[in-house]
């Protein structure tokens, strides 16, 4: 009777996961999301592109069709572990061929993990020109009350687009300038301006903030709205409430947050949701102050009743490191403990150098060099024990280790700008994250805590370092860093 009931029980599981089947088409379209027009990449003719909303245990297919014409894409699930599935990842040159122009893909994986996602163009920067979009994953039996969910996405927006932001970047022009570039378009809330963000008096929302950047972190608070985290990069944690005492909340590139807020009985007033771009990374970091008249804000609302006023913009005279709720201090709601002992340990000294006249970025004094063969392709074609060494997969700075290690990766950031970085197919805990010019690690561990935070992104401060561990229990993974777009 017991194999009976257990028979039923995976039964039931298998009735209620579905297949989820799109049909996209790349292509370019018009759009001016802060009111100058551009091309910008769109699916199916629209952008924004679409929030994929899918159950934990679905099947998700993608039938890509690259009609851009002039560049070849790709599509990466930022944030799934693409288990069992390591070729639909989606990240050029590492596992995949990029798609060319007129020709088609198709994406197939099973979705197990609950969470904020997105999805997003994972070939030559080329995201911030549009080709990205929310990816919610539902969970059926969620640890935390909710009636009703919103996702709520901040970016740094460019007139220009990016293969000349890129050109530029990578001349001679460029490092003379530091070549980084101002978001000419400013900061964009639901990829929009003053957008409005309708909601039910005396609601709980679950609200997935993603931040699809290009370059800044942002900084965010929704007036008057208390918000308690539930949520970092699909990770469940102990709730939080991040504005306690003043605080603030703040994401990088690549990151996402699950915060939950009540809204009020009264529905007589509106309120404003502030964001900024973080003005220390794209200007006091550099030695210059922004232009003058540059606005690094946008301003959303939480609108309860369309007759009334909109408020306005919030306005914080100063924010920094003290003011924000690090997110180092989050704690897996699973309480998983930190990973012990260390079977390999990875030391990259990341810093930006000028190569003939040419700004890149290196680890451990190498720049990263285009392979000709996905690495996924290498590994599989000369098997056995060729794929462990490190020559086959050309100049691509590989680091091979063993299945089930526990890695523990010191990134050690000798560059005088804050820096994120996103390692695929797995979340890694957060053991140590320095303070601004604190310097590189020096082989002795602070005291961190027993169940450290636990995420796939995380932002290094300036001249200072982080360590992070995670278990080697999905191969063939990556980990980079976010610059211009090469996310």
């Amino acid at each position: 009777m017991l194999a009976f009931a257990l028979s039923l029980l995976g039964f039931s599981h298998l009735v209620f996961a579905k297949t989820v089947v799109y049909n996209w088409d790349i292509t370019w379209v018009t759009a001016a999301p802060d009111g100058f027009s551009r091309k910008v990449i769109g699916i199916n003719g629209q952008w924004p592109c679409p929030q994929v909303d899918v159950d934990v245990g679905d099947r998700m297919i993608v039938h890509m069709y690259n009609g851009l014409g002039d560049q070849s894409t790709s599509l990466h699930w930022h944030g799934l572990h693409q288990r069992g599935s390591t070729d639909m990842d989606g990240s050029s040159g590492t596992n995949q061929c990029p798609v060319a122009p007129g020709q088609s893909f198709t994406y197939n994986f099973i979705v197990d993990q609950p969470g904020t996602y997105w999805y997003h163009s994972h070939n030559l920067g080329q995201y911030p020109d549009g080709l990205w979009g929310p990816l919610i994953v539902h969970d059926p039996n969620p640890p935390f009350h909710f009636d009703e969910e919103i996702t709520f996405t901040l970016l740094d927006w460019y007139h220009e687009q990016m293969p000349d932001l890129i050109h530029t970047y990578q001349s001679t022009a460029g490092e003379s300038s530091d070549g980084t570039p101002t978001p000419s378009g400013g900061a964009l809330i639901n990829s929009g301006k003053n957008v409005s963000i309708h909601v039910k008096p005396n609601k709980t929302y679950f609200v997935h903030v993603i931040c699809p950047g290009n370059y800044p972190g942002h900084a965010w608070l929704f007036d008057q709205h208390p918000m308690t985290t539930v949520e970092i990069d699909g990770v469940y944690v102990e709730p939080v409430n991040v504005n306690a005492n003043s605080m603030q909340a703040r994401i990088a590139p690549g990151q996402r947050q699950g915060v939950l807020i009540h809204t009020k009985n009264d529905t007589s007033t509106n309120y404003a949701v502030f964001d900024t771009m973080d003005v220390n990374m794209l200007f006091i970091n550099k030695g210059r102050l922004p232009p003058a008249g540059y606005n690094t804000n946008a301003t959303a609302y939480l609108v309860y009743n369309d007759s009334a006023p909109l408020p306005p913009p919030v306005v914080l005279h100063e924010l920094g490191n003290a003011n924000f709720y690090d997110d180092i201090n989050y704690r897996p709601l699973d309480g998983e403990k930190a990973l012990s002992p260390v079977d390999h340990q990875i030391i990259m000294d990341t810093n930006s150098a000028n190569i003939s006249g040419i700004s890149r970025f290196i680890v451990n004094n190498s720049t990263y060099i285009g392979q000709n063969v996905p690495s996924l392709y290498s590994a599989l074609t000369v098997g056995g024990n060729y794929s462990s060494n490190p020559e086959v997969y050309g100049h691509v700075n590989p680091y091979i280790v063993k299945y089930n290690d526990v890695v523990e990766i010191v990134v050690n950031n000798l560059n005088g700008n804050l820096h994120p970085w996103h390692l695929h197919g797995h979340q890694f805990q957060v053991l140590e994250r320095t303070l601004p010019n604190t310097g590189s690690f020096s082989g002795t561990y602070s005291n961190y805590s027993s169940t450290p935070a636990r995420r796939d992104t995380v932002m290094l401060q300036p001249n200072a370092y982080a360590v992070i561990r995670f278990r080697a229990d999905n191969p063939d993974k990556s980990l980079h860093s976010k610059l211009t777009g090469m996310y």
